[in-house]
């Protein structure tokens, strides 16, 4: 087994037709998010390929390296995402990835390596379990997945409806009513927001794959999100509401037309996202039917370092979060992304 850094155009078209030919990648593995990255955080990106004796790829597996000033340094696969990790044929590949990681991990300086795998992989490294993807299988057509929802839930999405609230379902043209709501909500939650740019980069370099969608009532955007296709299931790795409107409901008809939209285009199964079991965000997601999918973590640690808490339920953290909640809107929107570009 042959370890390739990648660096050269020819890799890189290898390492392309590897991830769409294999059954269990995910659209995060794709070479296009590695130039995301770059352009908005400027973070480095070890990205490693493995080759058999021939030259036949086996397996790669993307990086993300943060220097972070608060949490100091490591590596993610995928930073900012829900997915990620290694991919490969067989086991023998997998290790030989995984050994190259902590390899690379040592070069750099790294305290720790998080994967985020969707499958459970055959090592030693320790795992973390805490977290599900909630999904839901779609049939060809909305009106038989409506006819399948709680009365409960149907009535709340009729009742953002006769608000007379409009849904519009586009690309770049929505970008600055997404981020109002989401910048607003970010900020509600005491979270850092991302920049703009992160999701105008996005939209840019997905096109086809990527669409927002937003609620608004006489013209004011009240909620959101932003929905991404791979294969056949379709993602919403961010949605975000207005609190002071929720009593009208936009976020159930943000779902509701999402899931229409996922009907509509022929995808075969709805992400929710990730989210801890039986937490607020998971019975969301399970009143619309979806079901939990196990989700494992998988950490390397340099000598000596404890599985690491990055994470708003780290009780360290409770009183930035709640400082940053009292912060206006536009001053959080100007500090998050020099922050946020160091979470992952």
């Amino acid at each position: 087994m042959n370890i390739v850094h990648l660096q050269d155009a020819y890799d890189e078209a290898l390492w392309e037709q590897y991830v769409l030919n294999h059954p269990q990648a995910s659209g995060y593995h794709l070479l296009a998010w590695r130039g995301v990255i770059q352009q908005v955080f400027g973070h480095a990106t070890p990205y490693l390929m493995v080759k058999d004796g021939e030259g036949k790829v086996r397996g790669v597996l993307p990086l993300v390296f943060t220097k972070s000033p608060m949490f100091g340094r490591f590596l993610t696969s995928m930073a900012f995402f829900n997915y990620g990790g290694v991919l490969a044929d067989d086991a023998e590949a997998a290790r030989a990835l995984l050994n190259a990681a902590a390899v690379t991990a040592q070069e750099v300086g790294a305290a720790h390596i998080e994967l985020r795998q969707e499958e459970p992989l055959a090592t030693e490294w320790p795992v973390r379990s805490k977290k599900v993807s909630m999904r839901l299988a779609l049939p060809p057509d909305y009106e038989t997945l409506l006819k399948a929802f709680p009365s409960k839930l149907r009535s709340q999405v009729r009742r953002a409806q006769k608000e007379g609230m409009e849904v519009r379902i586009g690309g770049t043209e929505l970008l600055g009513d997404y981020y109002r709501v989401f910048a607003r909500c970010m900020r509600d939650l005491g979270t850092p927001v991302y920049e703009k740019g992160f999701f105008e980069a996005i939209l840019k370099t997905f096109p086809k794959e990527v669409r927002l969608c937003v609620v608004s009532l006489n013209g004011s955007p009240l909620a959101s999100g932003l929905l991404y296709g791979f294969r056949n299931r379709l993602e919403i790795p961010w949605a975000a509401s207005d609190k002071r409107y929720s009593r009208l409901s936009p976020n159930m008809l943000l779902y509701g037309a999402v899931l229409e939209f996922a009907c509509r285009e022929g995808f075969k199964e709805f992400d929710f996202g990730r989210s801890s079991v039986d937490s607020g965000t998971y019975r969301f997601k399970a009143q619309w039917g979806a079901q939990p999918h196990q989700l494992h973590w998988y950490y390397w640690l340099s000598e000596g370092r404890r599985i690491p808490e990055l994470n708003p339920d780290n009780p360290k953290f409770k009183a930035a979060i709640a400082l940053w909640k009292r912060f206006p809107v536009p001053v959080a929107n100007l500090v998050g992304p020099h922050l946020v570009k160091y979470l992952p």
